[in-house]
C-alpha cells in the first residue's frame, strides 16, 4: 500500500500560502510571499534532502503543478530537478488537455475515489508539496497518513490555511522532530487513532460551578 503524505511549510498560525516568492501565489491579496526564504539552514537542507532521497510520486493540486511545470523542468544540474522531472506527477484539476510536463497524470472527475486506489496499489508513497485546496479535499476525506511540517516562527495573520474548517478531526503521533538553527521545527506526525477526551473537573462541584453549567445550555 501506498501513503499521502503532505510536506507543508507552516506559519505558527497554520497559513502555507507562497512561501517561496512574491509571485508564487498572491490570490486574496497576500503580502508576504517568500516567507521563508531568510529562516533556511543546513539542518532544513538536510531533511529536505533526505525526504527527497526515498521513492515517491508527486502528488499536486493545478496550481502548484503549474508553479512546478514552469520551473523545474528548466533546472539543470539539479537533483530536486532531476527526481521531480522522473517522477510521476498526479495531479487535481478539470483541464487535463493542459498537462504538458512528462510523466503527468490527472486524477479524473472523482479525484478522492482515484486516490483511494492509488492508495491500494504497490509503489512510491504519495508526496504532496503546497497545494493548500487539494490538501483541504484530502484531509475531509481522512486520505492523509503523515504530515511533515517546518513550522516557521512568525505569525502572518492572513493567508490559505493547512487545516480548514473542513478537516477530520484525528489524534496525530509525533514520530519525529528537531529544530533548526533559525528556530524553524520540523516535525512528523502519523495517525493517531481517534480523538479520546477526559475531564480534570472534580468529582464534587461547587454550587458556583454547577451554576456556571447552567448557564452553558
Amino acid at each position: 500500500m501506498r501513503k499521502i503524505i503532505a510536506a507543508t511549510f507552516l506559519s505558527l498560525d497554520g497559513i502555507m500560502q507562497a512561501p517561496g516568492g512574491p509571485e508564487e501565489d498572491p490570490a486574496g491579496g497576500f503580502q508576504f510571499g517568500g516567507w521563508t526564504f531568510h529562516y533556511w539552514d543546513d539542518a532544513m537542507g538536510a531533511v529536505m534532502g533526505e525526504a527527497f532521497s526515498k521513492p515517491f510520486d508527486l502528488l499536486l493540486g493545478r496550481k502548484t503543478y503549474d508553479i512546478f511545470a514552469a520551473h523545474w523542468p528548466y533546472q539543470e544540474n539539479d537533483p530536486i530537478a532531476e527526481s521531480f522531472n522522473a517522477v510521476t506527477k498526479y495531479v487535481a484539476t478539470h483541464r487535463p488537455d493542459s498537462l504538458s510536463w512528462q510523466n503527468t497524470q490527472p486524477l479524473g472527475d472523482d479525484a478522492v475515489a482515484t486516490l483511494r486506489k492509488l492508495k491500494q496499489e504497490d509503489g512510491p508513497d504519495l508526496l504532496i508539496q503546497g497545494s493548500s485546496e487539494l490538501i483541504q479535499t484530502l484531509l475531509a476525506n481522512d486520505l492523509i497518513d503523515e504530515i511533515s511540517l517546518l513550522i516557521f516562527p512568525l505569525v502572518l495573520g492572513k493567508g490559505k490555511r493547512m487545516f480548514g474548517n473542513g478537516t477530520m478531526p484525528s489524534a496525530l503521533k509525533l514520530t519525529r522532530s528537531q529544530t533548526s538553527s533559525t528556530g524553524v521545527i520540523m516535525a512528523t506526525y502519523e495517525r493517531g487513532g481517534e480523538i479520546k477526551v477526559g475531564s480534570f473537573a472534580p468529582e464534587t462541584l461547587s454550587d458556583a460551578e454547577i451554576e456556571r453549567r447552567k448557564n452553558l445550555k
